[in-house]
């Protein structure tokens, strides 16, 4: 048993909402919080933290591979770029990698995620295969080799297996093929993405997705869905124009449609991204109680646009947020920046309040992927961030409207399951995560010429 002796805290409410609270005792056992209350000056075990505690944060939408493409991409060969010759520089990574190599990237970008107050994180899982699609002995090397380094750096993994299987959709509705690229990330049939997710290990904690509208037909969506089961199901919606057109010609319906559908909506659906949505689409995702992860550094990073997170929490989803290509590792600039992007879009401030942006960060991503964190209340797991009060950024802030203020930066104390697990940004058990990103991307690109 271990108490938390913290200076502020934020607590849940009787409504859902967080309440700031002080000085207060946070007493956990296995892992668990047990007790909430006055400071007990009697306490033995007592670890202070100071600043202003908060539930963990959760990464809702991560592809960890992509970490490799930081710093890589701005421009295409040609001069600007656009999502598609991103997608290219993406691929580039995609190939490189084996088992070996992604455990190595991903342990470090996991420390990464965890130094910045990640405890929990949902992994959109594509790069099942070798090169070609050549099956590795276990055809789920890639995530175990995953469901390993997230062990390592006691991130709590939600592994969401993706199902591609087209290579987009044709001018007449037909799905197109796999690229040779592609062929990594697809099963050759549903039927066999059903039997190798079937394999994987019941101790991984899983949940199924569709890669999106253009990568699975609508005839096997029906599929995925019951794969699915009670577990959470994940797609990425309407991230780029050029999908919905395609979907609105092959369909003669919007992807928000076509996956409802298939059954693919409902209030154990993720939607990613959803940035080009109709009236229409904005309702089917609300009233069918979904819950939509924006990731608003990539969806910037990538011109894609931004989403109607406002209207679509106004219409009943749930918003949560991800890193999606870890272009930054900061979850308090994600829910930043989801506000951000309410004022750009808007001419408005205060679309989201604080409350509405703590809880995207924390309670309502960790939701999403099947994790019980993101609440410091009695029976919840014992994730703690302590957040710096007195830093250049923060100093003066009203410590409810850290959220607006902070970064990763202020992250001073991780606690996972009631452990200190990372430090002024260090990883207890892995150590610098800038070392250990160095040495596996310097492994990755060395022989590149991007």
């Amino acid at each position: 048993m271990v108490v938390f002796r913290c200076e502020q805290a934020l607590l849940d409410g009787p409504r859902g909402e967080y309440v700031l609270a002080g000085p207060v005792d946070i007493t956990c056992d296995n892992g668990v919080i047990t007790a909430i209350g006055p400071v007990d000056p009697s306490s033995t075990q007592v670890q202070v933290l100071d600043g202003l505690v908060t539930p963990s944060f959760a990464d809702a939408h991560s592809h960890v591979f992509h970490r490799a493409l930081r710093g890589r991409t701005h421009e295409s060969a040609d001069g600007p770029g656009d999502f598609w010759t991103w997608r290219d520089v993406m691929y580039s990574a995609a190939e490189k990698l084996d088992p070996e190599g992604l455990f190595a990237l991903s342990q470090a970008a996991y420390a990464e995620m965890v130094c910045a107050g990640v405890t929990a994180v949902g992994e959109f899982h594509y790069l099942h295969h070798g090169p070609d699609g050549r099956r590795y002995t276990d055809p789920n090397a890639m995530g175990l080799a995953l469901a390993e380094a997230a062990g390592a750096a006691s991130l709590d993994l939600t592994l969401l297996d993706v199902a591609y299987l087209a290579g987009g959709i044709g001018s007449s509705g037909e799905p197109l093929a796999l690229n040779r690229v592609q062929q990594r990330f697809g099963d050759g049939s549903i039927g066999a993405w059903a039997d190798r997710v079937a394999a994987i290990p019941a101790t991984i904690r899983t949940g199924v997705a569709i890669h999106s509208v253009r990568a699975v037909p609508a005839a096997d969506m029906p599929t995925i869905v019951a794969a699915a089961g009670d577990r959470w199901l994940h797609v990425h919606l309407s991230e780029q124009p050029a999908e919905n057109d395609a979907t609105l010609a092959a369909y003669g319906l919007t992807p928000t449609q076509v996956l409802e559908r298939a059954g693919a909506i409902g209030p154990r659906t993720a939607a990613v991204h959803a940035t080009h949505l109709s009236a229409a689409d904005i309702e089917i995702l609300g009233t069918g109680g979904a819950s939509i992860v924006m990731c608003p550094a990539t969806e910037a990073d990538l011109a894609d646009g931004i989403g109607p997170a406002r209207e679509l929490a106004t219409a009943g989803a749930r918003i949560s947020l991800g890193s999606d290509q870890h272009v930054v590792t900061d979850p308090i600039a994600q829910a930043r920046g989801l506000e951000y992007g309410e004022r750009l879009a808007t001419g408005i401030r205060g679309r989201f309040t604080p409350n509405e942006l703590w809880r995207a960060a924390t309670v309502d991503s960790h939701r999403c992927i099947g994790s019980a964190g993101g609440r410091l209340a009695v029976g919840a797991p014992a994730d703690l961030v302590a957040l710096r009060t007195n830093s250049s950024r923060t100093a003066g802030s009203r410590s409810e409207q850290l959220i607006m203020s902070a970064s990763a930066a202020d992250v001073a104390v991780v606690v996972a399951k009631g452990r200190v697990v990372a430090r002024d940004g260090v990883h207890l058990a892995l150590g610098d995560p800038g070392e250990l990103l160095g040495r596996a991307l310097g492994e990755l690109w060395k022989d590149a010429n991007l």
